[in-house]
């Protein structure tokens, strides 16, 4: 059940907004987990001795939450949400004897305001200090931190921004939305396949520009997985944000973003891996507070809208809401004494 507008009087004093959904898998009944290298897929003991799996990780979960805004270009804002701020930078060199020339935007960079190509602009740089407060060797001023941030791009105060490459890197805002989801019961779907050369299973017929061993028949195993329950769970961390002072409006805006990105993500983003494609099987449940209830898609976003004109009105955002920024580029020199090593 949901209605059409958030009760932020329900959240007032309340320190997480807790959240989650049972899903299944959106055809018969296995899928594929996450994997990580020289380690697979983490599977683990619950101290109830339950047999658990890690399906996606809170590391993919707020890639893919970020990725919910993003327009058909993957790099800009949609539609839907244009006017809220965020950096878009020109990159612009020579890369070997070719001219170089792309555009990327904090919305994608990891670790966002912090990426090299944003905060090595001097002039872009400076504004930043100036708009925080930030002074080497002096007190951080977390208020106006936040409110930097929340002038050239909000996201980052969902998501977090480690900022290790200004100055001595003592500005560090961490995640206020995370979520990852596990499976619980679950048991081995041991199967395989080959993969099958049309022109010669041996091999021996090879490209002569590329000779690795990639040709031929090769078989290969596959592991996936059955499971009694799939969960994804949501954490909101309603005190972080309400530590950093912004105004009213503000606040709010995140806290709608945030229910927004969750519920784009249920609705729409939830095909993770080729074997591993999940449906909703019952409504998101908010867990705490009691009584706490998340409004459709469509309703937080027209909520997102408001507070955003609200937050532009009142000169929290930048004006123009992106900041264009040109960042030279250049291609790193080759290490003379690693080549002379490998030579």
């Amino acid at each position: 059940m949901t209605e059409n507008t958030i009760d932020f009087e329900n959240l007032a004093n309340v320190p997480r907004l807790l959240i989650e959904a049972e899903l299944k898998p959106i055809q018969g009944a296995r899928f594929q987990p996450t994997g990580f290298p020289d380690l697979g897929a983490a599977v683990y003991d619950r101290p109830d001795g339950k047999r658990m799996i890690l399906v996606e990780s809170a590391q993919s979960i707020a890639n893919r939450l970020e990725a919910t805004v993003l327009d058909e270009s993957g790099i800009e804002i949609s539609n839907e949400l244009a006017g809220i701020p965020y950096i878009r930078v020109k990159l612009d060199g020579t890369v070997g004897d070719n001219e170089y020339g792309t555009t990327t935007t904090s919305l994608i960079e990891a670790h966002r305001i912090n990426s090299p190509f944003i905060i090595s602009n001097d002039e872009f740089k400076a504004e930043f200090k100036k708009k925080s407060n930030y002074e080497r060797g002096k007190p951080l001023d977390w208020k106006k931190i936040a409110s930097a941030f929340l002038y050239y791009d909000p996201n980052s105060l969902l998501h977090g921004a480690f900022m290790a490459n200004l100055e001595d890197g003592r500005v560090k805002v961490q995640r206020a939305l995370t979520g990852f989801i596990e499976a619980e019961g679950v048991n081995e779907v041991a199967s395989g396949g080959v993969k099958n050369n049309p022109l010669d299973p041996t091999g021996k017929i090879r490209a002569e520009n590329y000779d690795k061993d990639v040709y031929g028949n090769v078989p290969y195993h596959r592991m996936e997985y059955t499971a009694d329950r799939i969960i994804a769970y949501f954490n909101f961390d309603i005190s972080l944000l309400e530590g950093y002072g912004l105004p009213d409006e503000a606040k709010e805006l995140l806290i709608a973003l945030g229910l927004y990105k969750i519920r784009k993500l249920i609705n729409q983003g939830l095909r993770l891996r080729t074997a591993c494609d999940f449906v909703l099987k019952d409504d998101i449940k908010v867990t705490s507070p009691d009584g706490f209830l998340i409004p459709s898609e469509n309703d937080l976003l027209k909520i997102f809208q408001e507070k955003m004109q609200a937050c532009s009105s009142s000169g929290l955002f930048a004006n123009p809401a992106v900041t264009e920024i040109v960042t030279p580029v250049k291609q790193k020199k080759n290490d003379s004494k690693a080549e002379d090593e490998t030579s």
